[in-house]
């Protein structure tokens, strides 16, 4: 039994059990044999290690068994008080159990009442659906041979080699013991994620499990404080699914859900390398590309009626997109939604990600006063004021052509110390044809009006159709767009010219936000020159997959 040395003999109180040994500290074991661990001593004991005597243990982890026999989670890992000199036992793949055309016979090292030193029964597993999604079906190889007893549970079901395939839990329908239950690796690994670094998983490569489980084991060492839920929707990518709720109870069940229910090696790399940021303090960004983690709200006109339009709220972070929630509204119900799709959306972001609200609106809604709607029903506190909001024009945000350059104007402004703000009056004889030509000649990188869309659209037409990868103007101002006389609009470009000189145009968002709130506090909020600020900010680096075309049923 020298290569088989790992299989134990608990004893607690009156209960006499088995387990295995999994490190040179750890046993595995069923909970119900050590429910009186509490108040009675547990020792452990090796029938292929005879001179280590018996060992004392203590239960460090327990699966939540509630003391029923239908109830889940009756597993127990117990702490042995000294290091043991044998090998631990070994994993076989989850499902091995049931590999090849006939089912493994399968093997179990008990106790049973008279023979401390041991026996071993033979079981076949039933293939199909686990019992009740936590156990595996056990029935005797043999109606001759030892049958499962009174001492079997906490037993490791093994393969003919040694691996391991699942636990004996219970006796099941039958009181000789030719039918019995086990718990299948990858159910123990539920309520000891600790294990999934033991076990072999395919489609993972073993290294990268390991480094999973190290990191995990480091994070709760130094107590650094993680998001499982941020950490799972990082690593299933955009079109994963959210995490359920024991998934996101812990690093540990997070770093097991990954492993275990998310197909694909890359989900477990990911995972793995978004926590080493975490406890490095150094998240990485792509190198050329922007900081800014956006929450995207698309608005497109919809065919059911003038009055109807299809919204869509999703969050960006390291360019990955994730879906929060779209649906067909009246424009006058769209604000409440949004309100609270976007409060949603905060919960997919890393927590030291910079925030962007990023509205992609029709042309004709450029004008909406979206940095002035609450932050929700309880919080009046403009959603401008609370965070760095910008809007994108939806027709170049569609065109590959101008994000293409637009892209590439940015990659230039990445060095750039600040933007010359080019400004286009109220009351210039321009035509819309020369301000298109000057932009592009100049190689505008921010454009300054004077006026809001509507009082000259050619002229705002001409900056949205142009790479100018930022516009601002004010919501409100002169009627319109020649005037004799003093105009708030060369005010406003005055007072922009000012503020955003030396700014980098990737830190506009969060200056034009400290303009929008200083006006909110102003003692007459509505004359304050910033108070109707509107920013179009457009990175396509950010968000460099849009969603496809927003579709709703047409009724």
């Amino acid at each position: 039994m020298s290569g088989f040395a790992w299989h134990a003999r608990i004893v607690c109180g009156n209960e006499i059990g088995a387990g295995f040994l999994v490190s040179a500290r750890h046993v595995l074991t069923c909970a119900h044999v050590v429910r009186a661990g509490d108040t009675g001593t547990v020792t452990v004991s090796f029938p292929g290690g005879r001179g280590l005597g018996q060992v004392s243990a203590t239960v460090a982890v327990h699966g939540g068994w509630a003391g029923g026999a239908a109830d889940p989670g009756d597993l127990a890992v117990l702490e042995l008080d000294r290091e043991v000199p044998l090998e631990p036992a070994e994993f076989a793949p989850p499902g091995a159990e049931l590999a090849g055309e006939h089912a493994p016979t399968l093997v179990a090292y008990g106790f049973p009442k008279g023979y401390d030193e041991g026996m071993l029964a033979r079981y076949h597993a039933v293939p199909g659906a686990l019992v009740s999604d936590e156990w595996r079906q056990l029935e005797a190889a043999t109606a001759h041979g030892q049958a499962l007893a009174p001492g079997f549970s906490g037993a490791a079901v093994h393969l003919a080699d040694g691996r391991v395939v699942g636990m004996v839990t219970t006796i099941a329908g039958s009181r000789d013991g030719r039918v019995g239950r086990m718990l299948p690796t990858q159910v123990m690994a539920r309520y000891w994620p600790g294990l999934g670094a033991l076990v072999p998983t395919p489609g993972h490569r073993r290294d990268e499990v390991r480094r999973l489980y190290a990191l995990v084991r480091r994070a709760v060492a130094e107590g650094v404080e993680c998001d499982p839920v941020r950490l799972v929707n990082h690593a299933v990518g955009p079109f994963g699914q959210p995490p359920p709720e024991d998934a996101a109870a812990s690093l540990e069940a997070a770093a097991g859900y990954v492993q275990w229910e998310v197909p694909g090696a890359e989900a477990v790399t990911r995972f793995a390398d978004r926590l080493q940021e975490v406890l490095d303090g150094t998240p990485a960004r792509p190198a050329a590309g922007p900081a800014w983690s956006p929450i995207v709200v698309e608005i497109e006109r919809s065919g059911a009626g003038a009055d109807q339009v299809t919204v869509e709220v999703s969050a960006y972070h390291d360019g990955q997109r994730r879906k929060v929630g779209s649906r067909r509204l009246r424009r006058s119900a769209v604000r409440a939604w949004v309100q609270g799709c976007i409060d949603e959306a905060f919960s997919q972001l890393a927590l030291d990600a910079q925030e962007l609200i990023t509205f992609v609106l029709p042309r004709e809604w450029l004008n909406e006063p979206v940095a002035r709607w609450e932050c929700g029903a309880d919080d009046s506190t403009p959603l401008g004021c609370a965070y760095p909001l910008v809007v994108v024009d939806r027709s170049r945000y569609r065109s590959g052509r101008l994000r293409r350059e637009l892209a590439k104007r940015w990659q230039k402004l990445d060095t750039s110390p600040g933007a010359r703000l080019h400004r286009v009056e109220c009351g210039g004889p321009e035509r819309p044809q020369s301000l298109r030509k000057r932009l592009r000649d100049d190689d505008a990188d921010l454009a300054g009006y004077a006026f809001p869309p509507d009082v000259a659209q050619p002229h705002f037409e001409a900056g949205l159709n142009s790479p100018v990868p930022v516009l601002l103007w004010p919501r409100t101002g002169c009627a319109g767009s020649r005037h004799d006389g003093p105009c708030s609009g060369t005010a406003f470009l005055d007072q922009l010219a000012d503020r955003l000189a030396g700014v980098p145009p990737a830190e506009l968002p969060a200056q034009v936000r400290a303009l929008r709130e200083t006006a909110d506090a102003d003692d007459d909020p509505d004359g304050h020159w910033a108070s109707g600020l509107q920013l179009l900010w457009d990175d396509p680096r950010c968000f460099p997959e849009p969603a496809a075309s927003l579709h709703s049923p047409v009724a």
